[in-house]
């Protein structure tokens, strides 16, 4: 036991020690680096990082259960896809050398000892590593809003090469314009924390994969109308945004590279978190009155708008303008999302209304509102400042460069994939989800949550599908296959008719029943066990025993539709020749009530009144 004096003389030995660490420690870093700038880079690089988090909830939540494992999957491999771009090139070609296209000096950096070259870029007084790091995570976002916007129907390889070569070319010479001493850097074109730079080029190169890919399968109707393809899990939706909105404190506020002026970082901090709030609630009074009630999901999108808008000029907009912006964004985002629906650019988390739309206006933003003094950061003024048209038209003129820079570039790249390996999956794949068909896995094992039945799959032709051959049945193998008595009194006889079948089928099934005039049918998500077995799973490498297949349950009661037609239809409809077709069920029916009326037999089955 040791004495209150040998416990005092441990504790003073202890803190002797850890003062003269941190004396060592802040001496070496005074001589080349800040310490407290080093430090502020690295917690707010850790930010954005974390962001990619949210960015996979966001999606997963937005997508549909069947696609879930895909999903995560992408922004998985998407952050080290874009790492190991960025890694061989795209630092170099971003930040080597002030030529005014593209970086050209010192372009390799991996295996190079000495890296003085970048000593002055960016900042001095945070390491290298840490400047690289910290760009780093915001070429990872940039690669990460395609993710959504070609969810639910991209090929995972066509994917992952698209992502390299985003981050390897694409976005680093967009960022050398901006950020590297490029031309635009050159005219003056302000971009704070990349509302051009990231959220723009991202959000043209989602419009370019969109675009190529096509719209979802039963997105569209027949009449062009869009259909509303909800996803599975909104609370995982709004967890990703919270996780999103924590991480732009890192991404905007962390862009100054130095906490050697906290006014200007806590400044900001605030111009961020006040176009947020605006544009929360902007969006979801927008939606209020355009779709007659708040929706939660356009809620979520409003916040990430008012986020995205105000990243351009979070240091040159005063708190009263950043509300402005934030208010705007949460408006335009709401409209956007409806535009492209009636353009068929099918964008299952709205990451084109998001970041293409409200990065652009973002980046005009600063032509109008910038304001010199607002922080040390800020010296000019937009148009409403005294600034003067040239400000807003070098904001516009950066506008149309990265915007058809990137889109041209990213189309031709989707282009190319298409073309050779494709870029989307197979019809049968995207219908099943893509989760068991590139991935081999599902997200919920222990409970069904299958595909939504009901939507229409018949309308879309742009889809790359692989070919199948689909026998005919012949009469006489309808005949044969299932033999049924021709029912002389209709109208007297009751027959319930149950049907089993793919759910791939079953909108030719439901267009075949309107055209006999069946419109009374229940429908069930099933799970059915045969010859046909399971699809094979795996879980870390290891089989998964699948026994059971989603399947659809039609059941059908009839008195004045001959069962024999009926049975024919179907068969006619889902016959393939393959394991699996589905099967029919036959029953009489003793009665059908109908519970409101009170009404018996044929009468009850009437739905006109």
């Amino acid at each position: 036991m040791l004495t209150v004096g040998q416990r005092r003389s441990r504790e003073a030995s202890l803190s002797f020690f850890i003062f003269r660490f941190y004396m060592r420690l802040r001496r070496l870093f005074v001589l080349e680096f800040s310490l407290i700038d080093t430090l502020w880079v690295f917690l707010a690089a850790i930010l954005v990082f974390f962001m990619n988090l949210g960015f996979a909830s966001v999606e997963a939540g937005f997508a549909r259960s069947k696609n879930t494992v895909n999903i995560l999957s992408k922004n998985f491999i998407v952050f080290a896809v874009s790492s190991l771009g960025f890694l061989l090139l795209g630092w170099g070609l971003m930040f080597g050398g002030d030529n005014p296209v593209i970086g050209t000096q010192h372009l390799f950096i991996l295996g190079n000892q000495d890296l003085s070259f970048y000593h002055e870029t960016l900042t001095s007084t945070v390491p290298f590593w840490g400047k690289f790091f910290f760009q780093l995570v915001f070429c990872g976002t940039a690669a990460t809003i395609v993710s959504g916007a070609v969810a639910e129907r991209v090929k995972y390889v066509s994917f992952i090469i698209f992502s390299f070569v985003l981050t390897l070319v694409i976005y680093p010479v967009v960022g050398h314009w901006i950020w590297g001493g490029g031309w635009l850097a050159d005219l003056g074109f302000k971009d704070f924390a990349g509302d051009a730079a990231v959220h723009s080029v991202g959000g043209w190169a989602a419009l370019a994969g969109a675009m190529l890919l096509g719209p979802r399968i039963g997105k569209y109707g027949r009449d062009g109308k869009p259909r509303a393809i909800p996803g599975h899990s909104m609370s995982l939706a709004v967890i990703g945004l919270f996780v999103l909105w924590l991480g732009w404190f890192g991404f905007n506020p962390g862009s100054t590279m130095s906490f050697q002026n906290p006014s200007d970082v806590f400044h900001i901090l605030m111009t961020t978190n006040t176009s947020a709030i605006a544009a929360v609630l902007t969006s979801t009074i927008t939606s209020w009155i355009v779709l007659k009630k708040p929706d939660l999901g356009m809620t979520v999108n409003g916040c990430l708008a008012g986020l995205v808008a105000v990243t351009g000029g979070c240091a040159y907009f005063s708190i009263e303008i950043s509300l402005l912006v934030g208010a705007l964004s949460g408006i335009l985002v709401v409209l956007a999302v409806s535009f492209f629906d009636r353009l068929k650019i099918d964008d299952p988390v709205g990451a084109t209304a998001v970041h293409l739309c409200c990065g652009v206006f973002g980046t005009i933003c600063v032509g109008l509102f910038a304001q010199s003094g607002v922080t040390s950061l800020s010296t000019v003024d937009g148009l409403f400042f005294g600034g003067g048209f040239g400000r807003l038209g070098i904001q516009l003129l950066g506008v149309v460069a990265v915007g058809a820079f990137t889109f041209v570039s990213s189309s031709l790249v989707c282009y190319v994939l298409k073309k050779t390996m494709g870029i989307r999956v197979s019809r049968e794949e995207e219908i099943q989800g893509l989760d068991i068909g590139e991935h081999g896995n599902v997200a919920y094992p222990d409970f069904a949550l299958v595909s939504d039945i009901t939507q229409d799959t018949t309308d879309d032709t742009s889809v790359e599908t692989v070919p199948v051959q689909t026998p005919v049945a012949s009469t006489a193998q309808m005949q044969a296959s299932v033999p049924v008595e021709h029912n002389e009194t209709p109208g007297v006889k009751l027959t319930k008719v149950t049907i089993v079948a793919n759910q791939n089928k079953f909108s030719q099934l439901q267009e075949a029943l309107d055209h006999l005039g069946i419109t009374g049918i229940t429908v069930t998500n099933v799970f059915g066990y045969g010859i046909q077995k399971g699809h094979p799973l795996y879980f870390r490498g290891a089989p998964v025993s699948s026994r059971l297949l989603p399947k659809v349950k039609i059941d059908i009661v009839v008195c004045e539709v001959p069962v024999d037609v009926l049975v024919q239809t179907v068969q006619n409809t889902l016959y393939t020749g393959n394991i699996g077709d589905g099967k029919i069920f036959i029953y009489d029916v003793e009665d059908v009530i109908k519970i409101r009326t009170g009404e018996h037999g044929r009468d009850a089955l009437q739905d006109a009144e």
